[in-house]
């Protein structure tokens, strides 16, 4: 066993398809066939269904999965780590944001990126569910996710931001006289709004419900970028965080606060608590608080 067969195992999860694996390692379909079969050899197990093409991984596999992720990730932390003695940072950070937040990373990020040269990043868009379970699976190294007290005995959380809520809607179709809206303005208006699931959606369920407003959705999704456009349209209005800018997006958007609207936990910068922890996500987590700490002085 070597750590390429790993590598090939992880990325095949990953894409789900055994071509698209192999480029993603720049090997070729039968090579990387044959590695993850002589994996399977050597551990006595099917680690992988195949038919046609792709199927799925065995219950076997996905076990093998969690340890190969586990082995990975020690293994780009050991490099990590040596590159942290030699007075550097070197590696790929990946990181999860969730996609409604009151506060934008990308700007704290360009900032860690100009202190250290020689670190990538991997940044995706996940609900705050989905990063917190790719910490446990060790497929991210931090995250920007709702979390709370709830989560603190996994994860090391550092609040960035405590998210309040306002309406965005298209001024050449709507006005609102009010300068803070009350959520009982929201009760007739077409609104449009994230799938259930997603704690920005459980946020604005809570606080409807809490107002004794219901709603029926006109749009439902799971794509903010949906959602804006059809806002920009004129299509419905949408509840939207504070602070995102997303009614910089067009000239035509305004988002009006809501009174007394927070979701239901902050964003919070999180990291694993058990190890391994990548040195990388180490590094983040004291240049986030240092930025922090300066921003609020």
């Amino acid at each position: 066993m070597d750590i390429r067969q790993l590598q090939y195992l992880v990325a095949l999860d990953e894409v789900r398809h055994f071509g698209d694996a192999a480029a993603r390692c720049h090997v070729t379909q039968p090579a990387l066939s044959m590695r993850l079969r002589q994996l399977e050899e050597e551990l006595g197990l099917t680690l992988v269904t195949r038919g046609h093409r792709f199927v799925g991984f065995t219950a076997e596999g996905e076990r093998i999965l969690a340890w190969a992720r586990a082995v990975l990730a020690a293994h780009d932390g050991l490099h990590a780590e040596a590159s942290v003695c030699r007075g550097q940072l070197v590696g790929t950070l990946r990181v999860g944001m969730v996609p409604l937040a009151g506060f934008e990373p990308i700007p704290l990020l360009q900032q860690f990126a100009a202190q250290h040269a020689d670190v990538r990043f991997e940044l995706k868009s996940l609900s705050s569910e989905q990063i917190l379970a790719g910490l446990d699976t060790n497929k991210l190294d931090a995250g920007f996710a709702y979390a709370d007290g709830r989560h603190e005995r996994k994860y090391r959380l550092l609040e960035v931001a405590d998210t309040s809520m306002g309406l965005l809607f298209n001024r050449e179709r709507w006005s609102f006289a009010a300068e803070t809206l009350d959520w009982s303005d929201l009760e007739k208006l077409p609104l449009g709004i994230l799938s259930k699931g997603m704690h920005f959606r459980q946020s604005v369920d809570h606080a409807l419900q809490s107002a004794g407003v219901e709603i029926t959705p006109l749009v439902e999704t799971d794509s903010v970028e949906f959602l804006v456009q059809s806002v920009s349209a004129g299509l419905c209005c949408a509840v939207m965080p504070m602070g995102g800018g997303l009614e910089q997006r067009d000239e035509a958007l305004e988002l009006r606060p809501i009174a007394g609207s927070h979701t239901l936990a902050p964003l919070c910068l999180a990291t694993r608590r058990s190890a391994p922890v990548s040195a990388l996500a180490e590094a983040l987590q004291q240049f986030v608080c240092e930025r922090l700490a300066l921003t609020d002085q």
